[in-house]
């Protein structure tokens, strides 16, 4: 977790009054969104290379690299690491001594910085916000409003924990409320098992446990905040209870076989979190939030001295990482030319190599041709032997073509897939597994299904050669665009036949996970 502090101080003055600026709180909120858009933590960069040093599986090992090479490239362009930058949270501290020298409350001020942050001309990021959730979903168009928690505590300093959290992992979020002797630890797995890898996995899996309903989600979502301890954890042991069961989820976790974006390994979880509070005897809440691969949070505390300053880490903390992949083993795929027959003996878990043209679309495009269809009205462009690329970039900048361009969860687009395959599409691009109904329509429609990797978008975004919007603009990041690419990797996920990588991954990988007590690579 990246922290820092105005002024340089390193402590609040207890008992005595704090005047801090609401220009203040604006900059340093939006210094810390255009941070964490770029910068992974370093304690996550270290466990994602302990991890890949340690990985067998083939794909879930290039899949860490590139994750890791999107990452420096990430650190390096001053780029969004993610093409979904995120819904903003905040967690904020507010000391008793201090005093907000505005009239406006401070969730208008946090607004304003990421309003700012996120229309930054040099680094724009993607607003994913709507402002009504039920009916029109309309764009609030600055990724406005950030979700606010406050605190009251002693002291004479405002902290802000700022954290950008994507839409993929954020859907996998789950509570139930067991009996009290249940076990978390059973509940925990078989939960985990159940989300797939739209939580766009290595990532964390963090538990909160007790209180009440809105209680635990909120103490599993700030401990996902936590730095990452898990190699330090499994080198010294457990001291307590909470730090056994912590070993036995990352354990248990690891050994179901998901890895690296679903397509099987040794590591699903790169740590496990876990936080309680004090509950009713009749109750046992428990809250699980996954965070993707795309870990992005950082820390600012203000003492009344002006705004937080955070500096760059230092690009010798990202690993020298070698894409994997050898060029003559990936299969070559010219889409002009793309048929039914060529894509006939692709195989799961093949690496392609596209080159050519293909749209784009997502969940409110895919609404929108659902409803022309329905009208009877033209389409405005033709999928008839098209291959779909399931994303919303990022703005361009400078000499960009497109911005980081990652690919977005593809079950949101399983309830559209028969429609769009009917109108002729050969393939479909995103991350994640498929439904089963949705498999068994790509294979009775002799179609394929293929997968780029999530948390990789800056890495994904130099593939492509041009971009151009085709229809619907007003849709903004959801419009249907055209990509050109060249040599653009992605994986067959669901061949013609319709076999699953996401389905033989797991199960050649499941129980292949090495025992904790084997871990003992150091982080230095």
């Amino acid at each position: 977790m990246a922290m820092t502090r105005a002024g340089g101080a390193q402590t609040g003055r207890a008992g005595a009054a704090v005047e801090i600026a609401e220009a203040d709180i604006v900059e340093s909120v939006r210094r810390a969104l255009q941070f964490v858009s770029s910068y992974h933590p370093q304690d996550f960069v270290r466990h994602l290379a302990a991890a890949h040093e340690r990985e067998e599986s083939p794909a879930a090992r290039d899949a860490m690299a590139q994750i890791l090479v999107n990452s420096r490239m990430a650190a390096i362009g001053r780029r969004p690491i993610c093409q979904d930058t995120g819904l903003v949270v905040v967690f904020a501290k507010l000391g008793q001594d201090v005093r907000i020298a505005s009239s406006r409350p401070l969730a208008a001020l946090v607004n304003e910085g990421v309003r700012l942050a996120y229309l930054d001309d040099d680094n724009p990021l993607r607003a994913s916000m709507v402002e009504d959730p039920l009916f029109k979903r309309r764009n609030t168009g600055d990724n406005t409003p950030a979700v606010l928690h406050v605190e009251m505590v002693p002291g004479s300093t405002l902290a802000f924990t700022v954290a950008a959290k994507g839409g993929g992992s954020e859907n996998k979020a789950r509570f139930a409320v067991l009996n009290p002797g249940a076990s978390v630890a059973d509940w925990a797995v078989e939960t985990v098992r159940g989300l797939g890898a739209g939580w766009c996995p290595p990532g964390l899996i963090a538990l909160g446990i007790g209180g009440s309903a809105e209680k635990a989600m909120l103490i599993a979502k700030e401990a996902l905040l936590d730095p990452l301890d898990m190699t330090d954890l499994l080198r010294r042991g457990p001291s307590d209870p909470l730090e056994e069961l912590r070993i036995e989820l990352y354990d248990r976790i690891n050994g179901l076989g998901i890895g690296a974006q679903g397509l099987g390994g040794q590591t699903t979880v790169l740590d496990v979190k876990i936080a309680t509070y004090p509950t009713h005897a009749a109750s046992k809440p428990v809250a699980l939030i996954p965070q993707c691969a795309a870990n992005r949070h950082a820390t600012v505390v203000l003492d009344g001295t002006g705004p937080a300053e955070l500096d760059p880490p230092d690009l010798a903390d990202w690993p020298q990482v070698a894409l994997s992949r050898a060029e003559g083993s990936a299969r070559r795929v010219d889409l002009g030319t793309l048929t039914r027959e060529a894509m006939a003996d692709w195989r799961p878990g093949e690496t392609l190599l596209l080159s050519g043209r293909f749209l784009t679309g997502r969940d409110a495009a895919h609404r929108r041709i659902a409803e022309m269809q329905a009208r009877g009205e033209p389409l405005p462009v033709s999928f008839r032997d098209r291959v779909i690329y399931y994303v919303g970039p990022v703005d361009p900048v400078g000499a960009e073509v497109v911005g980081p361009a990652g690919p977005t969860t593809a079950t949101r687009m399983d309830g559209y897939t028969d429609m769009m395959l009917d109108l002729g599409l050969l393939a479909m691009v995103g991350k994640a597994e498929r439904g089963e109904a949705t498999i068994a329509s790509i294979a009775r429609h002799g179609a394929a299904y293929l997968v780029a990797v999530g948390g990789a978008a800056f890495l994904v975004s130099k593939a492509i050669r041009a971009a151009k919007v085709v229809a619907f603009a007003d849709l903004g990041m959801e419009a249907i665009y055209e990509f050109t690419v060249e040599d653009m990797p992605v994986t067959v996920a669901v061949d013609p036949s319709g076999r699953s990588i996401h389905r033989l991954g797991p199960e050649a990988w499941r129980g292949r996970h090495r025992p904790a007590a084997r871990v003992q690579e150091p982080l230095s």
